[in-house]
């Protein structure tokens, strides 16, 4: 019996298909950016790094539809930047320079800018006691299907004044507003960092009703680039938070009783070095997997209860909170046993409130909540 499967030309030929397609990207790009094709990516100057991957590639009616995801990566980002992008053409050669026009017109171009400190647009960031400088640099809007007579609209200008509210200690922040509709088909999303901000996607509801029935895609994008003004402060790591969080997960998944409890908390704090980053990670692994496998509607907020009172700021000014975030769903896609996630979600706050509403008769689907409050026993914690 043959250990070993020979593959058929078929699979051998979509194989090379594949490779020659990225390889086709990553040349198209590279002769706008000019930079060193290097072990499968681009290296740029600055520590910059470009990886293509590719997504659909099909072809519909004698036209080639593909998707190009762009990632870049530099030692100063807490997340490597990804842009997905459309393209199509009568061939994959000219579906892939689409691609990397859009590419290069839109998030490259605030980029570079930011490279160079071209025309920066100052935001202002005040929350919690703390104040932090960015420069906003921010590219021409990317059309598809728009017609030419109308003029651009900034998206950026429609969250202006909401900007500084999402921003926090980190060095790089990103938006990214994606607008698209065709028939009764419409999708809104606006991405910090890469994370989705569901309050920021209504401010374009009016906006894309305006473009009324179409039976053509039509399609607005545009990315905008924060650079803190100073050098990144943080006292720990992503790298840290990561793997405290991990083990924070398999202490907590075997929790049987509240002494144990109290030894897991002292070991997240020998773990983490900080007892504000403890608690941190204590509080939100319970409250995010909760938020994941239960299913209900979660804004953009956070509640920090301090003094009697709450105060309120944005998750993606907490840079512990999506650490935290990616690590579950990295846990959630392992299929752990439902009896070890309910351990640990048993500690959710909201957990608990969104029994008592099941029991009152409401769907957990159906409920929704601003965003999550928690509390630090700590006179000076600062948030990073």
């Amino acid at each position: 019996m043959g250990i070993f499967k020979k593959k058929n030309k078929a699979t051998e030929a979509t194989e090379e298909k594949k490779v020659d397609l990225k390889q086709l990207a990553l040349e198209a790009v590279n002769e706008k950016l000019n930079g060193t094709l290097y072990d499968d990516c681009i290296i740029m100057p600055k520590g910059y790094t470009i990886d293509v991957q590719i997504g659909r590639n099909e072809e519909s009616n004698g036209v080639r539809l593909l998707a190009v995801i762009y990632i870049i990566k530099n030692d100063m980002f807490d997340e490597p930047i990804i842009d997905p992008v459309d393209a199509q053409g009568r061939t994959e050669e000219e579906a892939v320079k689409m691609a990397a026009d859009i590419f290069f017109a839109g998030i490259w171009h605030p980029l570079s800018q930011s490279m160079i400190k071209k025309n920066p647009t100052h935001i202002s960031v005040d929350y919690l006691n703390q104040h932090y400088d960015f420069d906003m640099y921010a590219q021409s809007v990317v059309r598809i299907g728009v017609s030419e007579e109308k003029t651009p609209t900034m998206l950026l200008n429609y969250i202006r004044e909401d900007i500084p509210k999402y921003l926090g200690s980190k060095k790089y922040y990103w938006i990214r507003i994606f607008l698209a509709k065709m028939k009764e088909r419409t999708v809104i999303e606006v991405r910090i960092n890469g994370t989705v901000c569901s309050n920021l996607a209504e401010k374009f509801k009016e906006y894309v009703e305006s473009w009324g029935d179409t039976d053509r895609f039509l399609c607005e994008k545009q990315y905008g680039v924060f650079v803190q003004r100073e050098d990144d402060m943080c006292p720990f790591n992503k790298e840290l938070v990561v793997n405290v969080t991990k083990r924070a997960i398999k202490l907590l998944e075997n929790c049987n009783s509240p002494e144990e409890y109290k030894e897991i908390i002292k070991e997240i704090e020998e773990l983490a070095g900080d007892k504000a980053l403890a608690s941190e990670i204590r509080i939100f692994v319970p409250e995010i997997l909760a938020k994941l496998t239960i299913g209900y509607g979660e804004g953009d907020s956070l509640f920090l209860m301090k003094d009697g009172s709450s105060i309120e700021f944005r998750k993606t000014q907490l840079r512990s909170y999506f650490y935290i975030q990616q690590v579950l769903l990295e846990y959630l896609s392992k299929r752990p046993e439902q009896e070890r996630v309910m351990k640990i979600v048993a500690n959710s706050v909201a957990f608990r409130e969104v029994r008592k509403a099941h029991e009152a008769g409401h769907e957990p689907k159906d409920l929704y909540v601003p965003g999550t409050s928690y509390s630090i026993g700590l006179e000076d914690y600062k948030v990073w």
